[in-house]
């Protein structure tokens, strides 16, 4: 049985794969280790043929992406201990024995190779993502899940296989660097850091900056929904219930602070609904644990009032709707006198229907996922 596993996915790299693969077996040479290399191979060219040239064992993932290709090589992995690293020679296969000492040292359950603390060549990485994009990912992941990493997003790290087995991993896309973190985090994994050194990719660039970005950032709104939705949604609420109660009691109040108030109310309701949504489906769907509040909410009994007040809400402003329309009609359908009634009219209705379809969504999903509250 080999001690280390050295997964690499990897899709049209036929330019490094080799030189890669190459490198890392000598590594394993030079530490006295035996060592397996999983390629898992989306590729149309000849990788996967140079590849097994080199003795690697290539594997075709069931789904496209960079999680799922790591979930299925893991699958194939038997080492004690499991190597990440990408194909394309950006990380240095020679590097490996690094991240394997640190390991086998004792100490700690998985090394994240860290860029920012090492050297990245000239050419290697985006200004952009070198101090803005990938800082910003990890300072918001560090406040949120309580971790101490430079790096969040680098691609070659080590996990021990016991570490591995104990993490929900199911992230398919490139948000898999992110929820491996977080679910260490959650699982009390001992984390340490190694200095690395990130070279200039030999070919395309396959990475969609902006898009791969808002992947990280929405994966971990499912984890903490609360800092990203639900508090400015509870802002934005009570200042939208305070300018409608002022313009309500006080009729000299321009008219543009209530339709401020009714957008911000409308915005915050919204918003708060939102992050319930995040909350719900990452329990039912098995991203992050379910706190006592969310069984609470998730729970049949707490829907059905939330269908009740949404129902309430709907016929209170279905109400105040029908005698704008009646006084409206005795004026003789000229000017409307009753907009503030109108405007408050409308909010009911809306925030009545966002509540009826919110406790609908959450419904299905309990229906997934079977929560029941303590």
């Amino acid at each position: 049985m080999p001690l280390v596993s050295l997964v690499i996915p990897t899709m049209n790299e036929a330019k490094t794969i080799g030189e890669c693969i190459q490198q890392a077996n000598e590594v394993f040479k030079k530490m006295g280790l035996e060592g397996e290399i999983i390629v898992v191979d989306s590729s149309s060219d000849d990788t996967p043929v140079i590849a097994k040239s080199h003795g690697a064992t290539v594997v075709v993932p069931e789904k496209l992406g960079y999680g799922n290709a790591y979930l299925y090589g893991f699958k194939h992995a038997r080492g004690k201990y499991i190597v990440l690293m990408d194909g394309d020679l950006t990380y240095d296969p020679r590097e490996i024995d690094k991240l394997i000492s640190s390991l086998q040292n004792g100490g700690v359950d998985m090394v994240l190779g860290t860029r920012l603390k090492g050297e990245i060549k000239q050419g290697a990485m985006p200004a952009l993502h070198r101090y803005i994009g990938n800082p910003f990912l990890t300072w918001v992941l560090n406040k949120l899940f309580a971790t101490e990493v430079s790096d969040a997003h680098c691609g070659m790290r080590a996990i021990t296989r016991d570490a591995l087995d104990r993490l929900n991993l199911k992230a398919g896309g490139m948000e898999f660097a992110s929820e491996m973190v977080i679910e260490a985090a959650h699982k009390n994994l001992r984390i340490a850091e190694v200095p690395i050194t990130y070279y200039p990719r030999k070919g395309k660039s396959k990475l969609s900056p902006f898009s791969d970005g808002w992947r990280h950032l929405r994966f971990m709104m499912l984890y903490r929904p609360v800092p990203f939705l639900m508090v400015p949604g509870v802002v934005a609420l009570i200042i939208g219930l305070a300018l409608a109660a002022v313009v309500s009691l006080h009729e000299q109040t321009r008219m543009h602070s209530l339709i401020l108030g009714s957008l911000l109310l409308v915005i915050g309701y919204q918003m708060l609904l939102a992050g319930l949504y995040f909350a719900a489906y990452g329990v039912a769907y098995g991203v992050s644990s379910s706190s006592n509040l969310t069984k609470k909410i998730m729970s049949y009994h707490s829907l059905e009032k939330e269908l009740l007040i949404g129902i309430l809400l709907l016929a209170f402003g279905l109400a105040l709707g029908v005698d704008v329309l009646l006084g409206w009609r005795a004026a003789g359908f000229g000017e409307l006198y009753q907009t503030q009634n109108a405007m408050m009219a409308l909010i009911l209705c809306i925030l009545g229907i966002q509540t009826i379809f919110s406790g609908m969504f959450l419904s299905l999903l309990l229906l997934n996922n079977g929560i029941k509250a303590d």
